[in-house]
């Protein structure tokens, strides 16, 4: 099974690639054509979210340099030594829903510093794992197709990303305690 997996996994990029032109050729579909027609709205969806981009990225920026994310997790860290949770993992709950390159490295460094087998490392790559880049994702997603008004979306989002960020933390904690 393994083998078959394997070999399976090596070709299906090239069968698709041969394929779909194939296909289309054969619907009489002008390949090149419409190939360089979504390569244009492509262009023109990356030059539509570009603006709501770099706001999320300076918002980030004077949330972080400001000191507001350090005054909110100093708030919480008795809180969760209380409850044996590591507080290094706390800045990822921040972190998580808005960045994942920002939380990839910071989870990267908790790695480094304490190892991948340390209670540390484990909730935060679990944490990692089990929750998304919620405003990233609305910003690129509602920028692309123009929505102004996410409604409940937001809302959702971050309190699923909430659930997980415990889900890990406590999973990681019966587990590997």
């Amino acid at each position: 099974m393994y083998a078959f997996v394997t070999m399976m996994s090596a070709w299906a990029i090239p069968v698709l690639v041969v394929l779909i032109p194939l296909y289309a050729m054969y619907k009489k579909i002008p390949v090149y054509e419409t190939f360089v027609e979504g390569a244009k709205d492509g262009f023109e969806t990356a030059v539509r979210i570009i603006p709501p981009l770099v706001g999320m990225m300076v918002a980030i920026s004077v949330f972080r340099a400001s000191g507001a994310m350090d005054w909110m997790l100093s708030g919480l860290r008795p809180l969760m030594d209380s409850m044996g949770v590591p507080s290094e993992v706390l800045p990822l709950s921040i972190l998580r829903p808005i960045t994942g390159s920002g939380s990839l490295a910071f989870t990267a460094e908790l790695i480094k510093q304490y190892g991948p087998d340390s209670m540390i490392g484990r909730i935060a790559s679990t944490i990692q794992g089990s929750t998304d880049t919620t405003l990233y994702v609305l910003i690129v997603y509602f920028g692309a197709v123009g929505i102004r008004k996410g409604r409940y979306a937001l809302k959702v989002g971050l309190i699923s990303d909430l659930v997980g960020f415990i889900a890990s933390i406590v999973i990681c904690l019966l587990i590997f305690k």
